[in-house]
């Protein structure tokens, strides 16, 4: 149980998001003394973080976006929070002392704080899946340096690890991580072809901002979460398996040299995984709505269709690559939904805007932080000159 005589502190690096939002109201609705947030970061949602601070009374809050720094100052004048602006000030606030940190910073902007979080040591819940997909042995080394633990806060990664629960990985056959197969799942390639920005975003299960509900269309999600998991679990690519399951109530199963398949369920709701890496090794009490299995009535399973989905295999192909592919591959994708977001690009020119970064940029190497931020600033320029390509022809 979690012990409110000895409080864990806490830093939320992007507090304004989804996640970031949902790590707040378990807080707000935790065993009182639990918890005492520290520090929260948001990206320019000014607004957002200064409502949050006065409701948590952080001792820090600080905002990426420098032109918000007046407006933090203002709306938070007279509290005692100490405010800061800019990204060298959220690298900062990552390297705070604290026993736990949410790293929710969405994209490869949020890699430097989440490396500056693992030296610094504690827990580390990891929602900024891109951190170990563009620069995988560079964070798995900080938190070796730092001393870190590092729990995984996506659904499915977060699952294996309740039912890994440490067991040697010799006698783990597979795991199974499950996708929902987004709103398209069952479209035509002539129909994805005029898919919409409203209809990509428009998940049939869960709720998520607009980047990370296009992935889930086009499972590029799935692939950065394959990577992520070889990654995390130290497993080779072909030992992870990727299903389609419309419900999303079963989140990742592991499969044993026994013949024994066991997994996790529940409800779709983010605040599940994220409650787990609040009280590890402990459980909280949360309100989120019980899975009733038997008015779910059944649970179907299928195998992706790498044709219309051709993210997994693209994914699968840059993980072999090892190197700088990875790193690319995020990139790429991140500039082509912004570009399809934007209605420059159609729904099916973003696979094909990193499969084409992915092959003209292929070889390059990383080594350190600073040369993951140079390729991922190299690969973003090539996709968007690919992009820009596509969306004139």
């Amino acid at each position: 149980m979690l012990d409110s005589s000895n409080p864990r502190s806490v830093t939320v690096l992007g507090s304004t998001g989804s996640i970031g939002r949902s790590t707040l109201s378990l807080l707000e609705s935790a065993q009182p003394g639990a918890f005492r947030v520290e520090a929260l970061v948001a990206g320019r949602n000014v607004a957002a973080l200064i409502e949050q601070a006065w409701a948590f009374r952080p001792q820090m809050a600080v905002i990426a976006d420098e032109n918000a720094y007046a407006e933090l100052k203002n709306g938070l004048a007279g509290s005692g929070i100490e405010v800061a602006a800019g990204a060298s000030a959220v690298v900062s606030a990552a390297s705070v002392p604290v026993d736990w940190t949410m790293a929710a910073i969405v994209g490869a902007v949020g890699l430097k704080s989440t490396v500056a979080a693992l030296l610094r040591g504690g827990i580390l819940a990891l929602a900024n899946k891109e951190s170990l997909v563009c620069a995988g042995n560079i964070v798995l080394e900080a938190a070796r340096v730092g001393g870190a633990n590092i729990l995984p806060v996506d659904s499915e990664h977060n699952a294996i690890f309740q039912v890994l629960n440490s067991v040697e990985l010799a006698s783990v056959e597979k795991i199974v991580l499950t996708a929902s197969g987004g709103p398209f799942r069952n479209s035509t390639l002539a129909q994805m072809e005029q898919a919409t920005p409203e209809l990509a975003v428009a998940h049939p299960v869960w709720s998520m901002g607009a980047k990370i509900s296009v992935d889930s269309a086009t499972m590029f999600n799935k692939g950065l979460e394959l990577i992520e998991a070889a990654r995390l679990f130290n497993l080779p690519q072909h030992k992870i398996e990727i299903l389609v399951h419309p419900q999303s109530t079963v989140h990742g199963l592991v499969q044993y040299v026994d013949g024994s398949l066991l997994a996790q369920l529940g409800s779709p709701d983010m605040r599940t995984p994220i409650a787990s890496c609040l009280a590890w090794p402990a459980r909280m009490t949360t309100d989120v709505c019980r899975l009733d299995l038997a008015e779910l009535g059944r649970l179907e399973f299928e195998r992706p269709d790498l044709i219309r989905f051709p993210a997994l295999r693209i994914a699968r192909e840059a993980l072999l690559a090892e190197g700088g592919a990875p790193c690319i591959l995020n990139a790429a994708n991140e500039v082509a939904v912004e570009g399809f977001l934007g209605r420059r690009l159609s729904f099916l020119d973003i696979a094909a805007v990193v499969e084409e970064t992915l092959s003209l940029m292929a070889g390059h190497k990383v080594s350190d932080l600073a040369s993951v931020l140079s390729l991922d600033e190299s690969a973003r320029r090539e996709a968007s000159r690919i992009a820009a390509h596509r969306a004139a022809a």
